[in-house]
């Protein structure tokens, strides 16, 4: 069931709602939280589409904000709220409420949503697109106790993943970590088997892949070596290797959908390793709303190199240079450009050791 309201209220939508769940004959409210999708008019389909497919494993109130200030000055200040109610076999499980904020109104959009949330029930914030620099300090974001970006969506996802580790808040995620929940998953059991210790690793993606970036982050936050980031043709991340005195530990997934595990004395096996479509990223994201500390460990880890807070100085060799005097514990960030240089940094790091002392006391650093 479909309702349409043009220049209406945010009272008229409630009541709208409560009408439209009697015709359909199912009064009771089931719903366990309220996602809030802030995107624009190219976007909102496949956003709308993603979170209906997620509403089947958790019931909820959808509310998209789209939000058209217009382009000339007297669009610009008109206020205007056009609503789509969708109900019953249109939305999924749940209920979906499409919101057009037209002229100055979309400054304004919080007014808007507050009276639309659920009572009692949990906020999830979700930027499909373009997201603030600081969700949790943003209008609507300061509703949600969950707030959702993707930094693949930026124009420079590995400096979108800096802006989000400055502004880090309790609830803040990134679909980009999400969609390496399985590669940590399938690391993390292989590394519970007995091995000898690692020394490093390489991280093997597309160049501009934000997930590569940061499953980098993660090994070397948990592992405390050197890891290298590679570039590769993709799809998305394609292998991790790591080095130990016994042999090489690898995953290596190159068509997106199977992986290879290969251990020192074991034989090698397939596992299923498929990349994920949003609806099951969301899904995922929306299992649990209580903070990610792994995330921020890990995404705060890099914020200098990724953010470029902390860049070389300019020498005769670029980078490298500069990458002999600072050694780093991750790869530079994956860009073309920089992929002949991402072993410099794992290299300065073992030289600057040898000066030091022992190379594995500098590792665990």
């Amino acid at each position: 069931m479909r309702i349409d309201l043009t220049d209406t209220t945010s009272s008229r939508i409630n009541a709208a709602l409560i009408e439209a769940r009697h015709s359909i004959g199912s009064p009771a409210v089931g719903m366990v939280l309220t996602l809030v999708i802030v995107t624009d008019e190219g976007s909102a389909y496949d956003a709308l589409k993603a979170a209906g497919d997620a509403s089947r494993e958790h019931p909820s109130r959808i509310v998209a904000v789209i939000k058209r200030p217009g382009r000339s000055p007297r669009d610009r200040k008109m206020a205007r709220l056009d609503a789509e109610i969708r109900v019953g076999s249109d939305s999924g499980t749940g209920e979906t409420v499409v919101l057009r904020m037209h002229g100055e109104l979309a400054n304004h959009a919080e007014s808007v949503v507050l009276p639309l949330l659920l009572p009692d029930a949990p906020v999830v914030l979700w930027w499909p697109e373009e997201a603030p620099d600081n969700p949790s300090t943003d209008p609507l974001g300061k509703l949600a106790q969950r707030r959702i970006t993707d930094a693949a969506a930026a124009e420079d996802p590995v400096t979108a993943l800096g802006v989000r580790a400055e502004a880090y808040a309790p609830g803040d995620t990134d679909l980009a970590w999400t969609r390496i929940t399985p590669w940590r998953s399938m690391l993390a059991a292989a590394l519970d088997q007995k091995h000898s210790k690692i020394s490093s690793a390489v991280v093997e993606g597309e160049a501009y892949n934000p997930s590569s970036e940061l499953l980098a982050l993660w090994l070397a936050d948990r592992l405390k070596v050197p890891v290298e980031r590679k570039v590769s043709e993709g799809p998305g991340l394609t292998a991790v290797r790591m080095t130990t005195a016994d042999g090489e530990i690898c995953l290596d997934r190159a068509d997106g959908a199977l992986a290879e595990l290969a251990m020192p004395g074991q034989p090698d096996r397939h596992v299923a390793l498929k990349r994920r479509d949003t609806a099951d990223l969301i899904a995922e994201e929306l299992r649990r709303l209580d903070p990610d500390d792994i995330y921020r460990a890990t995404v705060t880890l890099g914020v200098k190199q990724l953010a470029g807070t902390d860049k070389p100085a300019e020498g005769p060799n670029g980078g490298e240079a500069a990458a002999e005097e600072a050694p780093r514990k991750t790869a530079a960030p994956a860009k073309k450009s920089a992929a002949a240089k991402s072993g410099s940094a794992s290299d300065a790091t073992k030289n600057d050791s040898a000066k030091s002392g022992s190379t594995k006391k500098a590792s665990s650093k």
